[in-house]
């Protein structure tokens, strides 16, 4: 999308659109399935003074942070008991989840080949990965009680008569990383992460893989080693409530957003990683649709020739911003530290979890907008028989909003409230952490890396995209 090029530009890109509509039309006529290969909407194009958006971003957050460090006062970030409810056991909703899952497996393998009609695509992309860390975001961590693993090994453990350990904790989150890197590189990169007998096969292989490991080393290692359970459950601690489980049911917290950050012990080596790949992962999946990347590694934003024409350099590109990513930010501290005192690279590091949320809700809101709709629509009638599951009425499915002047300003406003709100968060937690030894000026280079990836977040969410 860009909403940041004025009238000319536009002018520019329908004129080259049209010369392209004429072959692409008949390719579709020809060619149906050629409609179908991509599942997300395509890229829309508005114009948005998203320059001032910006630049008032940017001067927001290092206002933010200079009198934060000048003032030394902060808000008092506490946490207080709201209600106590009476829990569902775990094992009973993780073993149901697992239920559905396999019913998504079996969807995706023998169900509808469009991704856009096939639940196990839809579920997962959308729900999974999209609805559950929004929602976590909100109520805290969601994904404990329905993931799909806690069930099914404490059911095998109980019948093996297992109770020791492999000893697979002393490498801390680093099988979290592989799987997460893994799973970057099958979602931006290769060839058919929407169809839905490949994520079927992926996610089977993927479950069958994490239930061995940790029946053999005992369930308390998913928190650790898996890369879904950590990551969502690290994006929830940003929440303004969340559960904490009792003897006697769930108690349910409030607090400031990223008053549990407060109370987190420092990453590791490990975690920090995998921090910075949660951060760089976003980046380049909005950085990989932009026309200056595409004209980087050489193709025609408009004529685009696939991803199996740059399998190579959109993996040396993931690699490279996971890379660059980890060295700003740990540079960042170090000289911060240097100049300053203070600024201890795990407690610091906690900070970006704010960025990390904030980021996935604006990188991912309008797809949730698009393909939820889908989404909602293969719930209702699963089978495609005309039946109404959810009771609900036949709809179409519309992406008329994206086109829509009087909309699409909402919907950039929420994305840059996302992304101003992280950093803001995170500058915050930043002080907070950094240690009563840092001086005001340890911040400042930690203070020009977060303007700066202010500055980049927007600029991805309003510069021109493929789609």
């Amino acid at each position: 999308m860009n909403f940041g090029q004025g009238p000319k530009f536009f002018e520019e890109f329908c004129q080259e659109f049209s010369k392209i509509l004429g072959t692409s039309g008949l390719a579709v006529v020809l060619f149906p399935g050629v409609a179908l290969a991509c599942a997300l909407p395509p890229s829309v194009i508005l114009t948005l003074p998203t320059g001032h958006y910006i630049t008032a971003a940017a001067l927001t957050v290092a206002l933010t942070a200079l009198l934060g460090a000048a003032a030394h006062r902060l808000p008092a970030m506490e946490e207080r008991p709201l209600v106590r409810l009476r829990a569902i056991p775990v094992t009973l909703t993780s073993y149901l989840a697992f239920i559905a899952f396999l019913g998504l497996v079996f969807v995706g393998f023998f169900g509808e080949r469009d991704p856009m009609h096939n639940l196990m695509t839809l579920v997962f992309w959308t729900g999974v990965w999209i609805a559950v860390p929004l929602g976590s975001m909100l109520l805290g961590n969601l994904w404990r009680p329905i993931n799909p693993w806690t069930g099914p090994v404490r059911i095998a453990r109980t019948l093996l008569r297992r109770s020791g350990r492999l000893g697979l904790s002393r490498f801390g989150h680093w099988p979290a990383v592989a799987g997460y890197a893994g799973f970057v590189w099958f979602q931006m990169v290769s060839l058919y992460p929407d169809d839905p007998a490949v994520l079927a096969r992926v996610a089977l292989g993927y479950w069958t893989l994490i239930f061995v490991l940790a029946v053999a080393e005992g369930e308390d290692w998913l928190e650790e080693g898996e890369f879904l359970t950590v990551l969502f459950g690290l994006i929830a601690r940003v929440a303004p409530i969340w559960g904490v489980a009792r003897p006697d049911g769930l108690q349910l917290m409030r607090g400031w957003p990223g008053t549990q950050v407060l109370a987190m012990p420092p990453l590791g080596p490990s975690a920090v990683v995998f921090v910075s790949l949660a951060l760089a992962a976003l980046t380049f999946d909005g950085l990989a649709e932009t026309f200056w990347w595409q004209a980087l590694i050489g193709e025609n934003p408009l004529e685009p020739t696939g991803r199996s024409a740059v399998i190579w350099q959109n993996s040396a590109g993931l690699l490279a911003i996971w890379v660059l990513t980890l060295g700003l930010i740990l540079a960042a501290i170090a000289l911060g530290r240097r100049i300053g005192g203070g600024f201890a690279t795990g407690p610091v590091m906690l900070s970006f979890l704010a960025i990390a949320a904030g980021y996935h809700a604006a990188h991912y809101l309008v797809m949730l907008l698009t393909a939820g709709q889908y989404t909602i629509a293969a719930l209702n009638d699963p089978l495609f028989t005309g039946e109404s599951w959810l009771g609900l009425p036949p709809y179409y499915v519309s992406f008329g909003f994206l086109t829509d002047p009087r909309v699409m300003p909402f919907i950039y406003a929420a994305q840059f409230m996302a992304i101003l709100g992280a950093h803001l968060l995170a500058v915050v937690l930043g002080l907070k952490l950094a240690g009563q030894g840092a001086r005001p000026v340890a911040h400042l280079p930690m203070t020009v890396l977060m303007v700066a990836y202010t500055v980049l977040g927007l600029w991805l969410l309003s510069t021109a995209r493929t789609g």
